[in-house]
C-alpha cells in the first residue's frame, strides 16, 4: 500500500494514463512499455527514493493486470412504455 503522498500522485498518474491508453486501443504489452519507461525516467530523476518507485512498480504492475480495471460499463438500454 502507498503512503507517500508524491507516490500516490505518481500512482494516479499512471493509472489515468493506463486507462486512457487502454480506451485509445493500446494493449497490456504496450502499456506495460509506458510503465517501464515511466519508472525508468522516476529513477534517473531521483524524483522519489528507490524503494518508493519499487513499490509504485508493484501496485502499477497490479492494477494493469487486474481486468476489472479495464471494463467499459454498457448502460442498460431504456425501455419506452407508451
Amino acid at each position: 500500500m502507498l503512503q507517500d503522498t508524491q507516490t500516490i500522485r505518481y500512482y494516479q498518474r499512471l493509472t489515468d494514463a493506463f486507462v486512457d491508453l487502454w480506451n485509445r486501443g493500446y494493449r497490456t504489452d504496450d502499456i506495460r512499455m509506458y510503465l517501464d519507461g515511466y519508472l525508468a525516467a522516476l529513477r534517473n530523476s531521483n524524483a522519489i527514493e528507490p524503494f518508493l518507485i519499487h513499490r509504485l512498480e508493484e501496485e502499477a504492475t497490479r492494477y494493469l493486470y487486474d481486468v476489472s480495471n479495464f471494463v467499459t460499463v454498457q448502460p442498460e438500454p431504456e425501455l419506452d412504455y407508451y
